[in-house]
């Protein structure tokens, strides 16, 4: 009797366990498609007879066709089922490297770059919904924490990946084979039987239950607190190594190692963060305090010339709070979520991810013509402690569990 009850138990952890693997190497396929163009930066500038300031804007037109797309993709996936549009954005992502790589041309990569954020755009939105509805709400910040270790990892072992291929296939044969990897993936969802979420699941459950506007102060709050997010960490990974080396005298190798441990460390975190998730219903308050003391960090690394030692354990340190976090973040956008409208939540919260990736750029490049280079970590810290201030505004009532 007890073998025969424990079965569907048994079942079920294994479908979520598979749900998650999945939805995972999705993950890590879109931060891999990320950095496959700018990896190539070298090679498209020789083939194509451009400048930076031509590739640049590329990806700017990724940041905005994705930023403008993220909100709309996730009422599509809340309305036709997630599983759907992640393996049609998997699938697009995909074609449109491979395009490049089979009519290379100036016209083709803007084409490419604008379907790349169309693909990117379905991600958050599909991903979070299909975990929302399946996994074990026990384990969900764990969940959500192996989800974003994975799209971390995807990031970080793009560039070796794309060194690999450029050399045994060459460039054009390197962005067949990275786009190959969309379409592989999403037969791999397939196969596996990756499961649907969608508005649909709410009706079934409560035929009566009231619609429910998605546009809420909670969500607006949540949409601003992510730009902040993306805004404090943006311009430590992409600006971090020459702001060390002007203004505080570090060598190359010491500030890329230093980047090195904030990057590392952060992937670390997010698995830290998940247990910790798991643990606590004031999800704000772990958000607040992290980021508050990254504050201190971050503080001292602008006003004090550290040894090579030290500073590179501060990175570290500042690196793994940052990544502590992201499972509560996920988590406070679930509890914010109507029923049945995760996609949608995670959508419009995640325009916020873009808005910071568009402007970043510009701040912290104009910090640096200024020869500010402090400031770098400066503006970082405004932002962290605007994030601490929002985090607790979110957190001054304890969320409802959503109903799944």
């Amino acid at each position: 009797m007890v073998d025969i009850l424990a079965a569907p138990q048994q079942a079920k952890v294994d479908t979520s366990l598979r749900t998650l693997a999945a939805i995972s190497v999705a993950h890590w396929v879109s931060h891999f498609h990320l950095f496959v163009l700018p990896m190539l930066f070298p090679f498209l500038k020789e083939q194509l007879g451009v400048g930076y300031i031509e590739l640049g804007f590329a990806l700017t037109v990724f940041g905005v066709v994705s930023g403008l797309t993220q909100a709309p993709i996730g009422y599509l996936a809340d309305h036709i089922g997630a599983r759907k549009v992640l393996l049609i954005g998997l699938t697009v992502g995909g074609l449109a490297l491979i395009m490049l790589g089979l009519h290379l041309s100036y016209v083709s990569l803007i084409i490419s770059a604008a379907l790349l954020g169309l693909a990117n755009s379905v991600y958050h939105t599909c991903d979070y919904a299909i975990l929302s509805t399946h996994m074990d709400e026990a384990r969900m910040g764990r969940a959500f924490s192996v989800h974003t270790f994975a799209g971390f990892l995807g990031g970080a072992v793009a560039p070796t990946i794309m060194l690999m291929l450029v050399t045994a296939v060459g460039g054009l044969g390197a962005l067949i084979v990275a786009g190959a990897v969309g379409p592989a993936a999403a037969l791999l969802l397939i196969a596996v039987r990756i499961p649907d979420a969608s508005s649909a699941d709410r009706k079934a459950d409560d035929p009566a239950a009231p619609q429910q506007s998605i546009v809420t102060p909670a969500i607006i709050v949540l949409t601003i607190f992510f730009m902040l997010l993306g805004l404090s960490s943006a311009g430590i990974s992409n600006f971090g190594v020459v702001a060390l080396m002007s203004g505080f005298g570090v060598t190359f190798s010491a500030a890329n190692v230093a980047l090195t441990a904030y990057l590392g460390a952060s992937a670390a975190g997010v698995l830290a963060g998940g247990y910790l998730a798991d643990r606590t219903t004031r999800h704000g308050n772990v958000a607040a305090a992290c980021f508050a003391i990254n504050a201190v960090i971050i503080t001292i690394i602008a006003t004090i010339n550290l040894p090579s030692v030290v500073l590179t354990a501060a990175m570290g340190l500042a690196g793994f709070l940052g990544g502590v976090i992201a499972p509560s973040r996920d988590m406070l956008v679930r509890n914010a979520a109507p029923a049945g409208a995760a996609g949608r939540a995670f959508g419009i919260v995640s325009t916020g991810f873009n808005f910071s990736g568009i402007l970043s750029p510009l701040l912290f490049g104009w910090i640096m013509d200024q020869n500010l280079p402090h400031w770098v970590f400066g503006a970082s810290v405004a932002f962290m402690l605007l994030t601490v201030l929002l985090a607790l505004v979110t957190d001054r009532k304890p969320a409802e569990p959503t109903r799944t």
